[in-house]
């Protein structure tokens, strides 16, 4: 009685589709599907046929009535499958798990996707749901085969039948073809390969009828001694020699071989249906005499590379053009061709130069650029001004203190152009730059110097120019900025301010104060300054000058100087290539000074359409800066070949 009166009740419910028995440890008094059992915690465990046993812990607490649900998991089902036909490739859930027949594979209870293949046949995918519980289950597929038959023969027949490139048979024959795109072959020996593409729908049988096939070619493979002969069969060019030629069978065919220099020689050949020859064709050289004079006498001549003596001699050479080489230490060798005539002596003169003879007759006295622009070729060695002073006597009117007097020597031959570079030729490598106008007056027009334009901006100019002709580029450049120079690049470059300084001042064994003289006012229309007409634009002048210009001018359009230079000392002032500095008093020598590799600004020479000073308008004037003005702009140079 204490016990009923303590216990709760608990209705445990087991879902599962067969009856199912349930055992609760401890004192438990069962009533129907209810038990009666004190506070406290239970094992309960449940069994049925066709599910996993269950066993787990309940808690009974103080309520009267209390409820626990078990839920038994079902065994896995016994899966059969077969298939026609037989032999195909079962995935379940995309893993493989065998072929067909199948026979009671267990498979988990629940909702399955299959997938069954078989080679030529169509796959089919199901979603399939198992039972479970043990129970048997059997699925049966019938696959639709990929194919479609074609009937093939061939005349002869024993073709080979490809397809896709792998051999299925040989003609007659009916081959089955799986659907889709298919390449299809008959291969013979002595035959030529028949091929068609055929689409193949699957179920849909064709013939093809009977394939007349057509004879192979005879391949002649062809050498002439010596190689490189022009050939040609029945009147038509096929190629040179070594050369392979397709032959009709059964058909006589005229080859003809010809190489300059050597008599022509045909042949008629006749090739059987896939029959192969090889012939090589000895051709006859034709010869002529050349006599060679050669000076000095003890300079090497050489005939394509091959020696054949010392100084002057007669050759009978082949009747082709021949690579002729005469060499000799400390001269500077030629090259040149030469075809010999047969029946007619010909007679070449050779004279070597001294390399530095050589040297000279190479850079030639004037260069023309691909933008038109003209250079002009100075040797200083030659002008008996070589060595010079640079800078101005402290004595000299409107002389400044970075005009230094300090000696330089020039031994290196440089092109310099003959006028600034116009806004055209800017243009050409920066199609968007503007040199802008002052006052409603254009410094834009093409024929007029680019201005308005960075010492960097002017370098760039140069590199490009450079790449455009093939020249190595003479500044360094990275990311569009330079950083350096090469100093035995020959490429274009910015004036050194040492050749600008010789072009424009040394003259007859002298330096010129100003480009028309010593005697200041200049003559009428000397040069581009600020003249009476520039008085709105500069706010000062060059009083009673007239020089037709308000600003710039177009290029060249006044005499050029004593070497044959426009602007030299008007119209723009220019940069030149060096970085800034003022010079040493110390008297040394530089030779060829270039400058630093790199600074924050460089030097500008020459006065300009803003100008109207005597100091200015000196050729020993030096200004500096680094980014652009509206009256500087540059010049190209380079340095000749050494």
């Amino acid at each position: 009685m204490a016990f009923v009166l303590s216990s709760r009740s608990l209705d445990i419910t087991v879902e599962a589709e067969t009856d199912a028995e349930v055992d609760v440890s401890g004192l438990a008094i069962p009533f129907g599907d209810r038990y009666l059992l004190r506070p406290g915690q239970y094992e309960v465990s449940a069994t049925a046929p066709g599910y996993h046993p269950l066993t787990t812990e309940v808690t009974v607490g103080d309520a009267d009535n209390q409820r626990t649900t078990l839920v038994l998991a079902p065994l896995p089902g016994l899966l059969s499958i077969d298939s026609s036909p037989a032999g195909a490739e079962l995935l379940l859930d995309g893993e493989s798990i065998g072929k067909t027949p199948l026979l009671e594979l267990p498979v988990e209870a629940g909702v399955h996707q299959l997938e069954i293949t078989s080679p030529r046949y169509f796959a089919q995918s199901r979603e399939i749901e198992i039972t479970g519980r043990n129970q048997a289950q059997q699925l049966s597929f019938a696959l639709l085969p990929a194919w479609a038959s074609y009937s093939i023969d061939s005349v002869p027949q024993g073709a080979d039948i490809l397809i896709d490139g792998e051999v299925v048979g040989q003609t007659p024959a009916t081959v089955e073809l799986l659907q889709g795109e298919r390449q299809l072959q008959l291969s013979r020996a002595a035959y030529t390969t028949w091929d068609t593409a055929l689409t193949v729908t699957a179920g849909m049988d064709d013939t093809l009828g009977t394939i007349e096939l057509e004879p192979a070619a005879g391949i002649l493979s062809l050498n002439s001694d010596p190689a490189g002969a022009n050939v040609t069969m029945d009147g038509e060019f096929q190629g040179q020699t070594p050369l392979q030629l397709t032959i009709e069978p059964g058909l006589k065919h005229r080859i003809a071989l010809s190489k300059p220099g050597y008599d022509r020689r045909s042949e008629t050949i006749e090739l059987a249906a896939a029959q192969t020859e090889e012939r090589t064709v000895v051709l006859k050289a034709r010869k002529g005499d050349v006599k060679f004079r050669i000076s000095p006498a003890s300079a090497e001549l050489r005939v394509n590379g091959r020696a054949m003596g010392k100084g002057s001699r007669t050759l009978e050479l082949p009747a082709i053009a021949h690579r002729i080489e005469v060499s000799l230490p400390g001269y500077a060798s030629q090259i040149q061709t030469v075809t010999p005539r047969p029946g007619l002596l010909q007679q070449v003169s050779i004279t070597l130069q001294t390399e530095n003879e050589a040297r000279l007759a190479r850079n030639k006295p004037e260069l023309e650029t691909a933008l038109g622009q003209t250079l002009v070729l100075f040797n200083p060695q030659e002008s008996g001004m070589a060595d010079f002073s640079m800078g101005a006597s402290r004595r000299e009117a409107g002389r400044r203190a970075n005009e230094v007097m300090h000696p330089v020597s020039l031994r290196r031959m440089f092109y310099l152009q003959t006028t600034e570079v116009t806004n055209a030729q800017f243009r050409a490598y920066q199609a968007d730059h503007k040199s802008g106008q002052i006052e409603g007056n254009s410094l834009n027009r093409n024929d007029q110097p680019a201005v308005a334009l960075s010492w960097q901006q002017a370098a760039s100019f140069c590199n490009w120019l450079s790449k455009r002709e093939g020249l190595p580029a003479f500044y360094r450049e990275n990311q569009g900025v330079i950083t350096g120079f090469n100093p035995s690049s020959t490429g274009y470059r910015l004036p050194t301010e040492a050749e600008w300084a010789w072009a424009a001042r040394t003259f007859n064994g002298s330096l010129l104060k100003f480009p028309w003289g010593s005697a200041f006012p200049p003559p009428a229309t000397a040069e581009n300054y600020a003249d009476n007409t520039s008085a709105y634009v500069t706010g000062r002048i060059l009083n009673g000058y007239k020089d037709g210009h308000v600003v710039s001018a177009p290029v060249g359009s006044y005499q050029p100087n004593h070497r044959g230079l426009y602007d030299m000392g008007g119209n723009v002032a220019e940069w030149v290539h060096d970085v800034y500095t003022i010079p040493s008093a110390d008297g040394t020598t530089v030779t060829d000074p270039l400058g630093a590799q790199t600074g924050d600004n460089y030097v500008i020479r020459g006065a300009s359409w803003s100008h109207s000073r005597i100091g200015e308008l000196r050729l020993s004037y030096r200004d500096y800066g680094a980014g652009g003005r509206d009256d500087v702009g540059f010049r190209v140079a380079r340095y000749a070949d050494e």
